[in-house]
């Protein structure tokens, strides 16, 4: 894949702001695209889109294919008449700056049931207008809905429970229970699809808006799947798993930079045999899927391909694994051969050995680079992510979502790195200064893309990370930007920086209007609803008097 000179933003959509505690795929979704169009930006990243379990993470969904619920914009769903301006009479007090998710699961789940309820009532009396787009999507949609509804209908009845601690009629899928079940949760299932048909419509929206004003979205592929999902419970052949549903071993890191215990994630590992065997085809529907939302998908833990920490179930840290081969150029083959071009940039950092620069140059993938490790190590001036020893055909980043924020980095950072950072610019910026710096110094290097987490352009500190790794809590996956804090001025001061560095888009970009506020709803979204409402009031009247008469 080559990508043109360019560069982007990282930022998660539940960091967006809004005054529903979280953000969504609506108004203030949009605005941010327009701050990046006026800014000159070319690229929008997001971290894993799929619903989110226990600690919240991104990178542990549900389904590796559905998409995340607390995202859908209520406002949308009150314009579209699916929700009515008395489903928010009552609407907890949500924080601006931290996504309480606890909260979330329970009103934003009432709101979306709302949704479905009013929708079943007016297709009890009438076709609403949005039917026939639902049951095309769950047509459409069924290789993995079907799955992932009846997995998510069924975990409702056990308590929340994962999967493989359900009773063994439903954990191992006998056709008699899962024939009994769909029949009993057939409502259940149905509300679950509703509510992803809600989720992709609004996202598939958004992403032509982002496209009518020239930004691309990079997605992101976790390598592997979360233990509780319906992709480890529907496909239990593709796993290492025992008779009984439970891993034999899981999948992390070894000590690295981030944990010297090394990370155990948890994730069940593949039965690469298997997939191979079937000639990777879920594999192949799985890159099909991401391709599908995403414009360019960034794979988490590129290196798994080549081999991958292997760590004995059950274990406290990742510290006592080994180092397993995997198929990696094979399924890549396989993949390039069904789907095209591979629009795929590799996270390569980690333990980078030999054979992981193959498979990734082998397939011509963007491999990535981090600012903030470039001044480490013993002899720094032979560090891979120098500037002068990037490629182009690599994504420069200050930081990722699981690094400190660039400012807080600095301040944290070993006086041995800000030493080799001073002697290799010859500068000794403050604390106040360095993200930006830091931020030049990316976008001035050779690689073709420069993406820059949204936290440090706006120069927040350690409070304001998106993750800290081996840590679970609060402090990750909440962190939310004040939309007034994406300023005309700082848009314009990251246009001149992109313009002056050769990566502005060639292509004319209107300045969007002024941003809603926080806790706004846009005038037109704001007519919309009533109009919408006004439309459903106005059927119920016409059926009434149709009925009468």
């Amino acid at each position: 894949m080559t990508i043109a000179r360019s560069s982007g933003v990282l930022l998660h959509p539940t960091s967006l702001p809004g005054p529903y505690g979280i953000g969504e795929l609506g108004v203030h979704a949009q605005a941010f695209i327009d701050w990046l169009a006026q800014a000159g930006q070319r690229y929008w990243q997001v971290m894993p889109l799929g619903p989110t379990g226990y600690g919240d993470s991104p990178y542990q969904a549900f389904s590796a294919f559905a998409g995340n619920p607390y995202l859908v914009s209520l406002q949308d769903l009150r314009a579209d008449g699916l929700l009515r301006s008395s489903d928010f009479d009552v609407v907890p007090e949500f924080s601006a700056e931290r996504v309480d998710f606890g909260q979330q699961y329970i009103w934003r789940n009432q709101m979306l049931d709302r949704a479905y309820a009013h929708f079943e009532v007016v297709l009890l009396e009438d076709e609403h207008p949005l039917q026939a787009d639902f049951e095309r999507f769950c047509q459409e949609e069924a290789g993995w809905l079907d799955d992932y509804a009846l997995y998510t209908a069924l975990k409702a009845t056990q308590g929340g429970l994962p999967w493989n601690a359900w009773p063994a009629p439903l954990r191992k899928r006998r056709p008699s229970a899962m024939h009994q079940m769909r029949e009993l949760l057939r409502r259940d299932i149905r509300r679950v699809s509703f509510h992803q048909f809600l989720f992709f419509r609004q996202w598939r929206a958004l992403r032509d808006y982002a496209r009518a004003k020239g930004i691309a979205v990079i997605g992101d592929i976790p390598i592997f799947v979360a233990m509780d999902s319906s992709d480890a419970w529907a496909h239990p052949e593709q796993f290492l798993f025992d008779d009984e549903g439970q891993p034999t071993v899981v999948a992390g890191v070894p000590p690295d930079y981030f944990s010297e215990t090394g990370q155990l994630w948890g994730n069940p590992l593949y039965r690469w045999d298997a997939m191979q065997g079937n000639d990777f085809a879920w594999w192949i529907e799985r890159v099909r899927s991401s391709l599908s939302l995403f414009d360019v998908v960034r794979i988490d833990h590129f290196r798994g391909f080549a081999a991958y920490w292997e760590i004995p179930y059950p274990a406290l840290t990742a510290v006592h694994g080994r180092w397993v081969p995997a198929p990696g150029h094979a399924l890549f083959e396989t993949i390039r051969t069904a789907l095209g071009e591979l629009n795929i940039i590799a996270e390569d950092l980690g333990v980078v050995t030999p054979d992981v620069e193959a498979l990734r140059d082998d397939f011509s993938l963007p491999g990535m680079a981090v600012l903030q490790f470039a001044f480490g190590g013993g002899d720094f001036s032979v560090n891979a992510f120098l500037p002068e020893n990037l490629k182009e055909n690599q994504v420069v980043y200050t930081g990722t979502h699981d690094n400190d924020t660039t400012r807080g980095w600095w301040v944290n950072a070993e006086e041995s790195e800000k030493h080799a950072y001073r002697v290799y610019t010859h500068s000794d910026p403050g604390e106040e200064d360095f993200a930006w710096a830091l931020t030049q110094m990316a976008f001035h290097s050779r690689p073709n893309l420069a993406v820059v987490p949204l936290q440090d352009l706006l120069n927040l500190g350690s409070a304001d990370r998106m993750n800290l790794p081996g840590t679970t809590g609060p402090q990750n996956w909440t962190w939310r930007y004040r939309s007034e804090l994406l300023t005309p001025a700082l848009a314009a001061k990251l246009r001149e920086l992109t313009a002056q560095t050769g990566r502005l888009a060639p292509e004319p970009v209107t300045p969007p209007p002024a941003a809603p506020g926080p806790d706004e709803t846009a005038p037109n979204e704001a007519g919309k609803a009533a109009t919408a409402e006004g439309a459903v009031a106005k059927s119920k009247e016409k059926r009434s008097r149709k009925k009468a008469g």
